[in-house]
């Protein structure tokens, strides 16, 4: 099963099986968000990513497995996000981007793809060099009567794959991940992961002619 994690792109979106597609729950402030017309979510949708995209640069990842999106998370600059005004636990700190949602098709829980779509992330800002750390709000379950929906990442989850809470709530924590530590941690993992591939690749045997070879030098 070979499995990618590759940077947004429009097209990469429109073929997300998601709900989170048509959600313009993050892209505007309450009211705003209350008065879009149902039939044009995804027209808005795009043309917010495309906004982003183009004044500020990547802002989301897709993970891919055999060819066929299954997740993504998307992350902005806390000004392209009307949303995060409405946060008690906010607001975002002004050295951090905010990651907004991280999806996973259901058939794909519990396979490490919301981890791979967070070291994804980190490494794009690890790599612009001009990020400090990423923010999130936790969703703490169905006490939370902020977003309802979950179109925040569940709280455990984050604290699972690198963020702390960073300003405690009792529904909508605020969490971080310093990008300064996440160098090393992504560091490791990629030399732990060369390091595995090394264990499982198949040797290499000599051919006949070779070992024959060998022997008359002996």
């Amino acid at each position: 099963m070979a499995r990618r994690i590759l940077p947004l792109t429009l097209d990469l979106f429109a073929e997300v099986p998601a709900p989170c597609r048509a959600c313009l729950f993050w892209e505007r402030d309450p009211v705003g968000h209350r008065r879009v017309d149902a039939s044009q979510t995804i027209a808005l949708k795009e043309a917010w990513i495309s906004e982003v995209l183009r004044e500020w640069g990547s802002c989301g990842r897709v993970a891919v497995v055999d060819g066929t999106p299954v997740g993504f998370v998307l992350y902005a600059p806390p000004v392209f996000v009307p949303r995060v005004a409405s946060f008690p636990s906010g607001p975002v700190s002004a050295d951090a981007v905010l990651m907004t949602t991280v999806w996973i098709d259901p058939r794909h829980v519990g396979g490490g793809i919301g981890r791979m779509l967070v070291q994804g992330m980190a490494r794009d800002l690890v790599q612009r060099g001009s990020v400090r750390a990423i923010e999130a709000f936790g969703d703490v379950g169905p006490l939370s009567g902020i977003h309802g929906r979950r179109c925040a990442a569940p709280a455990d989850f984050l604290g699972r794959v690198g963020f702390k809470t960073h300003r405690e709530h009792p529904t909508v924590p605020r969490m971080r991940m310093d990008l300064k530590q996440t160098v090393t941690w992504i560091d490791d993992f990629e030399t732990a992961w060369e390091r595995l591939r090394e264990v499982v690749r198949p040797r290499s045997h000599p051919s006949p002619a070779s070992t024959e070879l060998h022997r008359d030098g002996e």
